[in-house]
């Protein structure tokens, strides 16, 4: 059995849920399951929706420039049948550090792709950079995934960044099934729905909170830090991820590091 002192059960304490027995938020709980279950149903109705999306046909033998020069589209199925490109944007002449707050966190979350592999299910980071700028930053970040240059190649295939696209096969015709931008970016940030999950969520400006809550930031405020992890914009912080990469500590300044482009 299950006990809480009784001098606790209605105790408010400022900024956090009020405080109850277990039989009493399991009630609660169970309420919101059933709006979380219609929630998930509505979401396997968009997911059919998407799959009876028409598609439009690609030339495949379009070249993008990767790690071992220039290769034709197709080879970005590595023989799979589907393959999923995330757009990276892209500033011309900018250091590591000046590079994209929410695509360097986007990629940062899509860095083991082996249970798309396992599906069929290719994955591939394209961006508009020219190669020679990209390689050193993919190896600065140790990105395992593929990275490409589309520098030069034409729309659709080089689509807009900050996008997720959805390529199929078939032999060696390539097809366009879908994109999403911005928040359609979420399923593969596997942090935002774990955030979405506890009392204080992602802690932005926008989000329903209870009064008392924490006052929200603007979106992505989080996404750029100094050192020390504090949220910052300016000249001593960078992406967050950029902080995490195989190599960094947290020790190192940007000072020190800000020329390791």
């Amino acid at each position: 059995m299950t006990t809480t002192p009784n001098d606790q059960t209605t105790a408010a304490l400022p900024g956090r849920p009020p405080v109850v027995d277990l039989a009493t938020w399991q009630i609660a709980r169970d309420e919101l399951l059933v709006r979380e279950k219609a929630h998930t149903r509505e979401g396997d109705a968009l997911a059919a929706a998407r799959r009876r999306l028409p598609m439009v046909e690609l030339d495949g033998t379009v070249e993008v420039v990767g790690a071992d020069g220039p290769v034709p589209f197709l080879d970005l199925f590595q023989g799979r049948d589907e393959l999923v490109v995330y757009h990276s944007m892209w500033y011309d002449g900018a250091p590591h550090q000046g590079q994209c707050e929410g695509c360097t966190f986007n990629v940062w979350n899509m860095k083991d792709t082996v249970y798309l592999n396992a599906r069929g299910v290719s994955f591939a980071v394209l961006t508009s950079g020219a190669w020679d700028e990209v390689a050193p930053y993919v190896e600065f970040m140790g990105y395992p995934q593929p990275w490409y240059s589309v520098r030069g190649v034409e729309a659709p295939l080089l689509a807009e960044e900050g996008h997720i696209i959805c390529f199929l096969r078939d032999g060696d015709r390539v097809f366009l099934t879908y994109s999403t931008t911005g928040r359609g970016n979420e399923p593969a940030d596997g942090s935002m729905g774990l955030l979405d999950m506890t009392p204080y969520g992602r802690g932005e400006a926008w989000e329903d909170k209870p009064e008392g809550w924490p006052e929200g930031n603007n979106a992505c405020w989080y996404w750029r830090a100094d050192a020390d992890g504090n949220a910052t914009w300016g000249p001593t912080s960078r992406p967050v991820p950029q902080w995490t990469r195989p190599g960094a500590t947290p020790a190192e300044t940007l000072g020190r590091r800000g020329h390791d482009h």
